[in-house]
């Protein structure tokens, strides 16, 4: 098992080649909070997957969505592993991530049923009654709004699965099994990572987590950490604009022309904010329709990878924040 493990993290290693728009930290040049939040992923997650690596040029980004991970997935709690996992695939069906649904799905197949699995799923994607004890409601709600935000990130600056595009297909099911044994080391004590970032209140719209104390301190740093990024990152003007979206959606996308087309509320900002706002938009509310000539244009007023993290991490963040609070009234 020592060797195969070996060899899967030297191969996703590899495949943080396949990040797009944005050159992930390597391991080997990893420092300071970076290099602290790599060595907890190798140690606790069993590897240091992608959808974290592709953080790494915004330090607290990365460390807001470790401490997201691994409080809520990875934690010791009163949920199953593989009720959560249920959970992320669920969840990643519903944001049409199949980079996540491919992990998450590998993950269910290899660990033991829990007959809370499916039904968590399905609760995920359609509502109605919640089918869980409300001391549950922060382990759960966490691992959804976990994934809304990492489906958005994956969505943008990953492709459709992590299994190499030229790997066979007889062999990809094999591929995803190791992978998913190599990311089951233990269930790590709740709240060790807290100290990655300063403590913060808790925000009201994530008053959910509250019955959990680990719970609440990741997301309560991880939101102080989305505001300081955009504020940097995140022209004012944008992020008004993105709330107010992500506000009149609430009850689902609006009939007509233009429905499927999000980022066209960017057109009402003045022109040198258009490119933040159309992806701002596209991230929050259609990420796997964000492109490149997207990325790109915001990169032509905004160069460097860490603008670009903190301004589609704060969005994916807000939008993760509201699916949350709607799933907080189940």
């Amino acid at each position: 098992m020592t060797a195969v493990r070996t060899l899967v993290r030297t191969a996703l290693r590899g495949s943080l080649a396949q990040i797009r728009h944005v050159r992930a930290v390597p391991p080997g040049a990893a420092e300071g909070l970076v290099a602290t939040v790599y060595a907890a992923s190798e140690r606790e997650f069993g590897l240091l997957a992608p959808p974290l690596a592709l953080h790494s040029p915004a330090p607290e980004s990365l460390a807001a969505c470790w401490l997201m991970l691994r409080e809520t997935l990875l934690a010791d709690g009163r949920v199953s592993r593989a009720a959560k996992e249920a959970l992320a695939t669920g969840v990643s069906r519903e944001n049409s991530c199949p980079y996540c649904v491919d992990v998450h799905r590998a993950q269910v197949r290899t660990l033991p049923p829990d007959d809370a699995a499916g039904r968590l799923a399905a609760w995920a994607r359609r509502g109605g009654p919640r089918p869980f004890p409300d001391e549950d409601a922060p382990e759960v709600i966490g691992v959804a709004v976990t994934f809304h935000y990492l489906n958005r990130m994956v969505n943008l600056f990953l492709g459709d699965s992590p299994v190499p595009p030229l790997a066979p297909a007889a062999l990809r099911g094999g591929m995803l099994r190791a992978v998913s044994r190599v990311t089951r080391p233990g269930t790590p004590a709740p709240g060790d990572s807290l100290g990655l970032l300063p403590a913060a209140p808790l925000p009201p719209d994530l008053a959910w987590a509250a019955g959990r104390p680990a719970v609440a301190g990741a997301f309560a740093r991880a939101a102080a950490a989305a505001d300081a990024a955009g504020e940097r990152s995140v022209p004012e003007p944008v992020r008004r604009l993105v709330h107010d979206r992500l506000a009149a959606l609430a009850d689902g996308p609006p009939p007509g022309p233009g429905a499927d087309r999000p980022e066209a509320a960017a057109d009402d900002l003045p022109p040198t904010l258009r490119p933040a706002g159309r992806l701002a938009l596209l991230t929050a509310l259609a990420s796997y329709r964000a492109g490149p000539d997207a990325v790109a244009a915001f990169r032509a007023g905004r160069p460097g990878d860490r603008p670009l993290i903190e301004l589609t991490s704060w969005a994916a963040f807000t939008a993760a924040r509201r699916a949350g609070a709607r799933l907080a009234l189940r």
